[in-house]
């Protein structure tokens, strides 16, 4: 099997100069009050990021989710979270897909035995923990899971603690549903990722963390660098976990769900384009059987990026993956798609990538075939 599609993210698709539908970042920058709380820290850069600064850091987001600040790891993005995950050392991880590919991406490269527990489109890619293998000593789910945008009941995901088992919940999108409900950052038990990447367009700063017990955080965080979170990084980390902050999140989440809500509308009155359902800040389409390569080759041609689904576990050619965007740019992906799947296509061909068929639950070792 060919791990690269693993390793393929929205970024790649949308290129400079086209209309981004493809990354899940919120605007095209930080509002002007963050902006100013990271400028502000910009002359200590000639001094090595402070453990002061992350303690409070760590307070910060204590606070935030009502944990103590030993409960709290502040990391370069949630990315950073997931290529610590080998440190654990688990005999088998079960990774649900389809699914945000960088956590497996990061197990097989440690040469970690990964189980794919396939969700089903048929049953609204619902997980359930019933399918996950008993033997397995590490999980990983998306809360909202990327890119079905499928919200987990939290009992479910509860429901998959077992003795000697870290349940890794990655919540990435989690402050973008309002309310954040089935949200599980509060609780002691399972590891929980938070990113600040895309509610407050911070991309290219790489900041996050990670919410468990103080034992489980040493072990995630043994043989990290010294240093490994920048001093804006850690201020930002401050700023968004204020009371204001938090505040104007859910505002903003609030917003996103009515615009969520008229953009699946109008997409799904397209002719052949098939909505599913989802709570996340993007969409996941599937279009007609054997159309999806062209219909992307011709959106790009029209200057729109949108992400492509072959690259997730679980989905194929015909899906791709649209953000939630203001109706003017939704305007123009529906036009064009429209006119896209109005021409039957002279020469489609089907999927160039493997795809996981006919089994649920398919056992992987890094480096050798499912």
């Amino acid at each position: 099997m060919d791990h690269a599609p693993l390793r393929h993210h929205g970024d790649v698709d949308a290129t400079p100069g086209l209309l981004d539908f493809a990354v899940n970042v919120q605007g095209t920058g930080p509002p002007r009050w963050l902006r100013d709380r990271i400028a502000a820290v910009l002359d200590d850069l000639g001094r090595y990021p402070s453990a002061a600064h992350d303690r409070a850091a760590r307070e910060a987001v204590a606070a935030r989710h009502g944990r103590r600040p030993d409960e709290v790891l502040v990391l370069a993005g949630s990315a950073e979270g997931f290529a610590l995950l080998p440190g654990l050392r688990p005999r088998l991880a079960a990774v649900l897909h389809p699914g945000f590919t960088e956590p497996e991406a990061a197990l097989r490269d440690a040469g970690v035995p990964v189980a794919r527990v396939l969700t089903d489109a048929a049953d609204g890619h619902r997980l359930r923990p019933s399918a996950v293998p008993a033997e397995a000593d590490l999980v990983v789910v998306g809360n909202p899971t990327n890119p079905t945008g499928v919200l987990h009941p939290a009992d479910d995901v509860r429901a998959l603690a077992a003795p000697g088992r870290v349940v890794l919940v990655d919540e990435a999108f989690a402050d973008a549903v309002p309310g954040e409900p089935e949200s599980l950052a509060g609780e002691p038990g399972p590891l929980v990722f938070r990113s600040l990447t895309k509610t407050w367009a911070l991309a290219g700063l790489r900041a996050g963390y990670a919410l468990g017990s103080p034992e489980l955080l040493a072990r995630l965080a043994h043989g990290r660098p010294p240093w490994p979170v920048s001093t804006p990084a850690l201020e930002a980390v401050i700023a968004c976990c204020e009371p204001a902050a938090v505040a104007q999140a859910q505002e903003a989440a609030s917003a996103l769900a009515v615009r969520r809500a008229e953009q699946a509308a109008a997409l799904a009155a397209v002719d052949g384009v098939t909505v599913l359902p989802g709570r996340a800040p993007y969409l996941l389409l599937r279009l007609p059987d054997g159309h999806g390569e062209r219909v992307r080759a011709r959106l790009r041609d029209a200057g729109i990026a949108v992400r492509r689904g072959d690259t997730f576990p679980g989905l194929g050619p015909d899906h791709v993956r649209v953000a939630v965007r203001p109706a003017e740019a939704v305007a123009r992906l529906t036009a064009a798609l429209g006119e896209a799947l109005s021409h039957p296509p002279s020469n489609c061909s089907k999927a160039t990538l493997p795809q996981p068929g006919g089994v649920k639950v398919a056992l992987l070792q890094s480096g050798g075939g499912a």
